[in-house]
């Protein structure tokens, strides 16, 4: 599985976001649809985007309990995108049930992925919020090794723990990172950051990049620094 940059594209209307897509003129780069967007234009705008010839990763983070997970699987699959996600909090059953719902008829599905600890949360907030006493990076590894129990292609880390979640569940389970900033950029509001070339030492298959790229006076030339920093 080759590495990629995904960007996240968080816009609130299609408008907006084809305005932005129409940019990219010599690649079809791998786009990130997120609830905002989703829950903006609904299903039509990833039918969309996937005529215009993108990958998608619908970044929707199902959980509930395991037949409504199930049944909504069913549903985006018919969507062909080509990765979505749930969290793995929801537990094994539901991330099996999830995977049941995803897969089609003929066997086929999209990747699914679990979502770990979000990279806007640390050590203080995950102890004092959700009442989680372990250390963060325990606490992703066994969320990950969970997932892999549950027959799932990966999860979405921080880059911070993308070497230590292969180191457990192996090479060709994937690492989808958020958390990347350019080392001269603004990290936001995320908390466990790292750059695209930090990102690429230390073992993720994919990162996932917005306000970077799609808040840049120059969004092309940002994507193609990601790619550079990343996958070249």
């Amino acid at each position: 599985m080759g590495k990629d940059v995904i960007i996240a594209c968080d816009f609130e209307s299609a408008e907006k976001t084809y305005e932005f897509l129409d940019k990219f003129t010599d690649k079809k780069p791998f786009v990130k649809i997120g609830m905002e967007l989703f829950y903006a234009e609904g299903p039509e705008i990833v039918r969309q985007i996937k005529k215009r010839g993108h990958k998608i990763f619908l970044d929707l983070k199902l959980h509930d309990i395991p037949n409504t997970v199930k049944k909504s699987m069913a549903v985006l699959s018919n969507l062909d995108v080509d990765i979505c996600n749930l969290h793995a909090s929801g537990t094994v059953n539901m991330m099996k049930s999830a995977l049941e719902g995803l897969t089609r008829k003929d066997g086929s599905r999209p990747l699914l992925i679990a979502v770990t600890q979000l990279t806007s949360t640390d050590q203080e907030s995950m102890e004092k919020d959700l009442l989680i006493k372990e250390k963060i990076e325990d606490v992703v590894i066994h969320y990950a090794k969970n997932a892999k129990l549950a027959g799932l292609d990966g999860v979405v880390c921080s880059p911070l723990e993308a070497g230590k979640v292969h180191e457990n569940c192996g090479n060709d389970f994937l690492t989808v990172t958020p958390g990347v900033r350019f080392a001269d950029g603004d990290i936001g509001d995320q908390k466990r950051v790292m750059t695209p070339a930090e990102a690429k030492k230390i073992g993720s298959d994919y990162i996932v990049v917005g306000r970077p790229i799609t808040a840049s006076s120059d969004p092309v030339s940002a994507y193609n620094r990601c790619v550079n920093e990343f996958v070249d």
